[in-house]
């Protein structure tokens, strides 16, 4: 099966480079790119951001600016109301607010020697009079991640698990990395990272549950031998769950790794009804042997049925993209895990008791 882990990524295999200035940013992207390119199961290795675009600067000079009383700061505010408009206001109805914006009345400007700006007299110049207009290539967008500018090295893989073309991608830039600037670092990101992110979020409060999973489990048992029997049945429905995500072509991703925790719950809920059954056997005054196989036959019924309940209930969950690999998990792995059960949890008893009755011969 696809082992995606954490959350989908659009690019799984990426790479932050951060640092102060975009040229140097630029610089360390493309000698990545180039290393993902030899990488034989990379697909379109590209950088985040865009191919830089054209842009029309007005380099000013201060000293006719400052013949005709003008200041940058005015020519910016005329420029830009000229071409974008200037929010005067702000008109508000209800929860709702919408700026109302004041613009030049000649509709848009098409070429640069229409631009007008006036004088504090009045008077009217042509934008050209105030300096000369440059063109030069910019970056349209320049993404931050904590406060830092980065650019990203991303690309799709074929043939492999991203988790592994990053690691290998990313011995392969040490001597990269070791060369870098002062400043700048790279940094991984991607599915790699999504799947720290996510493991960290159920991580973290995971002791604290297993912990009260277990406490309950001992104050319902009452026993270690019942106990032990409880926990020993969680892992069953990793079986079915494999084969339920292979059979389906289904990705081992977050939603899958929830379901698979959620399994073995519902698994240990059924091992308590049989190992219960079991002990109200042995109160009944029955023999080892028959206590066991009388449990497992009186409660066989409904545990299958509880399961083919939950089966099916999850059936409408396979049809959705980011849900449906949970419920496939929850599928096989709670039919192929029942039956087990109803087979693994009276042989563990009776190895129990052959290991106690040979103690005590």
């Amino acid at each position: 099966t696809r082992l995606l882990y954490g959350p989908p990524v659009v690019w799984p295999v990426s790479f932050r480079v951060l640092g102060p200035e975009a040229d140097q940013l630029r610089e360390i992207a493309h000698q990545i790119r180039t290393l993902m390119t030899g990488h034989p199961n990379i697909v379109m290795p590209h950088l985040e951001w865009d191919e830089r675009v054209p842009t029309l600067y007005l380099d000013m000079d201060p000293e006719n600016l400052g013949w005709m009383g003008l200041t940058p700061a005015e020519v910016a505010r005329q420029l830009q109301f000229q071409l974008r408009g200037v929010a005067v206001t702000e008109l508000r109805q209800g929860i709702r607010s919408v700026q109302l914006v004041a613009r030049n009345a000649r509709g848009e400007v098409i070429m640069p020697e229409d631009l007008e700006i006036k004088t504090r007299d009045g008077r009217k110049l042509s934008v050209q009079q105030l300096g000369k207009w440059q063109v030069r290539y910019e970056d349209p967008v320049i993404k931050r991640y904590n406060r830092d500018p980065f650019l990203a090295v991303q690309a799709d893989v074929e043939g492999a698990q991203p988790p592994d073309v990053t690691k290998e991608i990313w011995s392969a830039m040490t001597a990269l990395r070791e060369q870098l600037p002062e400043g700048y670092r790279i940094e991984i990101g991607g599915t790699v990272e999504q799947s720290a992110k996510a493991n960290a979020s159920i991580q973290t409060l995971q002791p604290v549950m297993l912990a009260l999973m277990l406490i309950f489990i001992m104050l319902q048992m009452r026993s270690f031998i019942g106990t032990l029997t409880v926990l020993a049945t969680a892992p069953l429905g990793l079986i079915g769950a494999v084969l339920a995500l292979l059979l389906f072509n289904q990705p081992f991703g977050f939603t899958a790794l929830l379901g698979l925790i959620g399994l073995g719950g519902i698994l240990m809920r059924n091992t308590m009804i049989l190992t219960q059954q079991v002990q109200d056997n042995f109160k009944a005054g029955m023999a080892a042997r028959e206590a066991v196989v009388e449990a497992a036959v009186q409660r066989a019924r409904p545990v299958v049925l509880t399961a083919l309940a939950a089966v099916l209930a999850f059936v409408p969950l396979t049809f959705d993209l980011f849900w449906g690999p949970l419920a496939y998990v929850l599928i096989g792995g709670v039919a192929v895990g029942t039956l087990i059960t109803l087979l693994f949890v009276p042989a563990l008893y009776a190895l129990w008791f052959r290991l106690k009755s040979e103690c005590l011969d």
